[in-house]
């Protein structure tokens, strides 16, 4: 069983950058890759950044390569997800999630645990 808090969101202004953390229980983190999803009103959600449990491999949706960048430590039990240059369109519930797989994935329906999702709002 992994419980994934999430923290970091907030109100920014377009342009600017924010850190998420999500930290993690359980003593299987270092064996789950993890991913971040963002949901926005009245939209599904959809997949931002994964990584696989070592670290190595990392994947990004198109809308955001080049300006995000995640990143874990398997020592702190977190994983982090650093936003830069924000856009209006990344407004979003940001949800951390991990998968038993090691392997790195961009498809929701393959993770297994899930955290309760922090607000980013990127006014203009």
């Amino acid at each position: 069983q992994v419980q994934l808090v999430e923290s970091g969101g907030g109100l920014v202004q377009a342009g600017d950058s924010l850190s998420l953390s999500c930290a993690a229980s359980g003593r299987t983190f270092s064996n789950n890759a993890m991913g971040w999803f963002r949901q926005a009103p009245g939209k599904e959600r959809e997949f931002v950044a994964t990584i696989s449990r070592s670290g190595i491999t990392t994947y990004y949706a198109d809308s955001v390569k080049g300006r995000f960048t995640i990143s874990r430590s398997n020592t702190l039990n977190m994983a982090y997800l650093q936003m830069n240059n924000l856009k209006l369109e990344d407004t979003a519930v940001y949800y951390c999630a991990a998968r038993a797989g090691g392997d790195a994935s961009s498809l929701k329906y393959s993770y297994d645990y899930w955290g309760q999702g922090t607000q980013v709002t990127v006014s203009s």
